[in-house]
């Protein structure tokens, strides 16, 4: 095994030195210094006829001796654009998309290359700040830097790119706001002859200024969503008239959306989803273009159903989820000519729902759960998805179908291309089956991502079978040999699906084809079908035969390297001979430490190997690759421990990676106990985890991926989510269902310890799940009735009886919860502005003040503002027994779940469904120090590293400035 290992990393060493020796190869650059390297810096050994213009390199076009072109998209490029790269002065188009070892800043001496009209550097690894010098190029016309790592403002200077038509910079982690012009900068509003705004998935911040947009412009594309924009949405943008797609969804925007907004005649989708729009629900009559449309989650006037629900010829998908819409719901929704999908759950409709006798045949789902609605006449020509959970319809028993009353899974599969006609052949893992041929090839492959589609029904052959004719025909590729697999909307609602392109003849496209697909697709020369929307395409590096490689060297280079190669092979067989005697020392000395390094990789018992239940090994190479090389763009939050990625497996499955630093992992066998304990735990309220990595000195455990982020954000409002009080007691449920069930269910019991409002996360559904067992400890001795330990915990939510006594019991995790409880009532951290939430409710409350019971002035508006406070005087009680002093005055989980059962039972609500860093921090004392109550005469300090936004980390959010410090 030794001998294999060493024979593997000297091959790997020899292609290196190989790739480095020839990196001004035209088939194979491998170390791009500058793009003056590629044609000029050439090795001594070639002759003129080697030189790119005498003898043009594939994906290098030249006039009169001059570069002009520059088109090497998914070529496998590594290096940096840090250097002399205005050798150039020809150059006109510059394609190096899909080249993720292209990184590191990029300089601003291409902002000398004057003639350029075209620049692509989207899909790769760039960071640092977009020059301002890109300003200078004032013939650009298709500006791409989308997909990357791009950090800092978006620079004012891109105002003066007057003949620019195509501006994509999203899925960077580009802040600030959105420029304007000044009277002495230029702005994006300048930009007359723009088409696209793509500026998504960053991180922009501030307001939308009104002068960014005007009738002179003619954009297509405004893609604002996923960023942390604030303010109203400017009146202005119902003046451009030419927008097909709006996106300003995932933001902060508040005020009532534009009276002016159904101006835009041309639109085909809308979606203000996920922001705080308040007033009327705004106005879509005459919109008759109009596909989409999303309003969720925002705060609007309590209304009836508009009457533009049921006259907009076009609209294929209408979703207004966690809204105020009230009253019947108007039968001809659902016999709209074009009709697919209907999601209104968690709005207050009511009486009887009819959907008449003249439904859409295409209609495929109707959402309508957690409503009011009484009784339901449905016409027998509906055959496909209602849900109608969470409505008095469904306690009374008198649908005749009840499978309406539950969560239904659409019963067709989403499309892929199908492999019928080959008989079930298999390939090897590099390669893929032709749809076309039915042979074994090497297929050009990537990710579509559709921002806009103005669909929702994914089993709709004739759509995607368009797509297909679209791709074979404007990309001159036979008839039949493109593949489309795995169809599906991701957490940005985008459409996100799997592409394979097949070579016409033989296994593989030559270099000249694939570069001539990927500047098809990065610089959006094809064009799909006009219901699938703006789109962007990321290839995946193409694995061109090895018999391809620098057949352009002479022989005497070849010699050249060849000898080079066999003398530093040497060198190396003595450096890797001492390496492994190292490793084994090493391995000796920590073998200890490492008690499951022989864990087999099924995750069977193997040498000392965890006994798992429902969770699985995943190798270090499938984590790395459904987080695209754990990029920063897949990043959801970091702390102490580590950082948490999300991670988008081959079949859709979405999880969150928890990876640990490597000054913060733990020893072999706590990592082993953990992931035991973790996958035996299984209930609704709780996280699952999905597996576990723990391979070349990596800890990574796997967890289910929650869209809504923790209960922290969603108190805050960062979330988007308007958490009314109804919602907040089922989120209480919830939660309390999850840390009962740890208590009593699970065999041995479990403590959490480190129960707070982060980790409490909120899945699609608003369905409470109890996160991060990490300090969680095992009650495996039915004699004892508490478990002696180390103080750890967050403080604000810390047991003061178990800080004092060092003794952890079940109602360690009580106490925390009722501080949980106070949050749900006040929105206010447990520690704030040198304030102790228990004791200020403790301190304010008042019996004779039946309303607010003396909390008006700590209550969050939006409880406060409640017309029912369904049990809210029962709640608090319940909350102020979980803070109590002495564990033994505390109320079981047990008793709070059936306390907060009742409290909702009495309201007619429904409680079936409860929808609705290195290691953690702690608390030590220094030996002989008297112990000190935690929350009295202390102040209060929030440390600065804390993200509060992490729902995967450990606790850690405040630390004291007294002798208790965090270790």
């Amino acid at each position: 095994m030794e001998m294999q290992s060493l024979m593997l990393f000297l091959v790997f060493l020899w292609a290196e030195v190989h790739l480095i020796s020839s990196f001004t190869d035209p088939q194979d650059v491998s170390a791009l210094r500058s793009l003056k390297d590629i044609w000029q810096n050439t090795p001594p050994s070639w002759d003129k006829s080697d030189d790119p213009c005498g003898a043009p390199w594939e994906g290098v076009t030249c006039s009169k001796s001059r570069v002009t072109s520059l088109r090497l998209s998914t070529m496998g490029l590594k290096g940096t654009l840090s250097g002399d790269i205005g050798g150039l002065p020809e150059l006109r188009s510059l394609d190096l998309s899909f080249n993720k070892g292209l990184m590191g800043s990029i300089s601003p001496e291409l902002g000398s290359l004057k003639n350029l009209n075209i620049l692509i550097l989207a899909g790769c690894s760039f960071s640092g700040n977009i020059p301002d010098a890109l300003g200078n190029l004032s013939d650009l016309s298709f500006l791409a830097l989308n997909s990357n790592n791009f950090t800092g403002k978006i620079p004012q200077s891109l105002g003066k790119l007057s003949k620019l038509y195509w501006l994509d910079l999203a899925d960077n982690q580009l802040t600030g706001p959105l420029p304007v012009s000044t009277s002495t900068s230029p702005g994006l509003d300048q930009l007359l002859h723009a088409k696209h705004f793509h500026f998504n998935k960053n991180q922009l911040s501030g307001s939308i200024s009104p002068k960014l947009f005007h009738s002179d412009m003619v954009l297509i594309h405004i893609l604002l969503d996923g960023n942390e924009l604030i303010g109203s949405i400017p009146s202005t943008i119902g003046l451009v008239h030419t927008v097909e797609v709006l996106r300003l969804d995932r933001n902060f925007l508040t005020g009532e959306v534009p009276s002016n907004l159904n101006k835009l005649s041309n639109i085909n989708e809308l979606n203000l989803a996920h922001n705080k729009l308040s007033g009327p629900l705004p106005d879509l009559t005459s919109m008759d273009t109009l596909n989409y449309v999303d309003l969720s989650n925002n705060s609007f006037d309590p209304s009836e159903a508009p009457t533009w629900f049921s006259t907009l010829p076009q609209l294929t998908t209408l979703i207004v989820e966690f809204g105020s819409l009230e009253g019947t719901l108007p039968s001809e929704l659902f016999g709209l000519p074009q009709i697919q999908q209907i999601k209104l759950r968690h709005n207050a409709f009511n009486k009887t729902l009819e959907m008449g006798d003249s439904i859409c045949p295409q209609l495929q789902l109707v959402d309508l759960q957690d409503n009011q609605i009484a009784s339901v006449t449905i016409s027998s020509q509906y055959k496909n998805t209602l849900i109608l959970i969470g409505n008095p319809v469904c306690r009374t028993g008198l649908l005749s179908n009840t499978n309406d009353c539950s969560l239904q899974q659409q019963p067709k599969q989403p499309y892929s291309t199908s492999l019928a006609n080959c008989g079930g052949r298999s390939c090897p893992p590099d390669q893929k089956l032709s749809p076309q041929s039915c042979e074994c090839a090497y297929p050009y492959q990537g990710t579509f991502y559709f921002r806009a589609p103005f669909f929702r029904e994914l089993t709709n052959i004739t759509v995607f079978h368009s797509l297909e004719m679209s791709l074979w025909v404007k990309l001159s590729l036979t008839p039949g040999s493109v593949s489309l697999q795995n169809p599906f909307f991701n957490g940005d609602d985008y459409l996100q699906v799997q592409l394979a392109l097949f070579p016409p003849t033989g296994q593989y496209f030559n270099r000249s084809e694939v570069q001539r697909i990927g500047f098809s697709m990065s610089n959006q020369t094809y064009k799909p079908p006009p219901e699938f929307g703006p789109y962007y395409f990321i290839a995946f590096p193409y694995s061109f035969p090895d018999s391809r490689r620098g057949t352009s060297l002479s022989r005497g280079a070849i010699i050249l390297i060849a000898s080079g190669s066999a003398v530093l092979i040497l060198c190396l067989i003595g450096l890797a001979i001492y390496a492994i005697l190292q490793k084994k020392r090493a391995e000796r000395a920590i073998g200890i430490s490492r008690p499951f390094a022989s864990w087999a990789p099924s995750g069977q018992d193997s040498g000392g190997a965890p006994q798992l239940k429902g969770a699985r090994w995943f190798s270090y190479d499938e984590l790395k690759k459904c987080t695209d090389n754990f990029s920063g763009s897949n990043e959801l939050g970091f702390g102490g421990y580590g950082k948490v990625y999300k991670g988008v497996f081959p079949d859709g499955k979405i999880v969150a990676i928890k990876r640990a630093q490597q000054g913060s992992m733990q020893g072999g066998l706590e990592f082993k106990n953990e992931i035991e304990l973790l996958s035996r735990v299984h209930h609704k309220n709780l996280v699952s985890l999905v597996g576990f990595c723990f391979e070349q000195g990596e800890q990574m455990l796997v967890y289910e991926f929650i869209y809504n982020g923790s209960l922290r954000e969603g108190l805050s409002g960062k979330s988007g989510i308007q958490l009314d009080w109804k919602r907040r007691l089922r989120i209480a449920l919830g939660s309390a269902r999850g840390l009962a069930y740890l208590h009593e269910l699970a065999n041995p019991p479990i403590i959490h310890r480190d129960v707070k409002s982060t980790n409490i996360l909120l899945d699609e559904n608003l369905t409470a799940k109890v996160a991060d067992f990490g300090l969680s400890k095992l009650v495996s001795d039915s004699d004892k009735s508490h478990v002696s330990t180390q103080v750890k915990g967050t403080l604000g939510y810390l047991d003061p009886e178990y800080y004092m006594t060092q003794q952890l019991t079940e109602k360690s995790d009580v106490y925390s919860f009722g501080v949980v409880m106070l949050e749900l009532i006040t929105s206010k951290q447990p520690l704030e502005k040198g304030k102790y939430i228990v004791r200020e409710v403790q301190t304010l409350m008042n019996e004779r003040d039946e309303e607010f019971h003396g909390l008006s002035e700590v209550m969050d508006p939006l409880v406060r503002n409640t017309a029912n406070q369904i049990g809210f005087g029962r709640f608090l009680e319940l909350a102020i027994q979980c803070v109590e002093e002495s564990a033994s005055d505390r109320p079981t989980m047990s008793d709070v779940v059936k306390t907060l059962e009742t409290i909702l039972k009495n309201d007619g609500l429904n409680t079936n469904s409860t929808s609705a860093s290195s290691s953690a921090t702690d608390f030590g004392v220094s030996k002989g120090a008297a112990k000190r109550h935690p929350y009295i005469n202390n102040s209060f300090t929030k440390k600065d590293s804390v993200d509060e936004s992490n729902d995967f980390d450990y606790s850690g959010g405040y630390t004291l400035s007294t002798k208790v410090e965090p270790k």
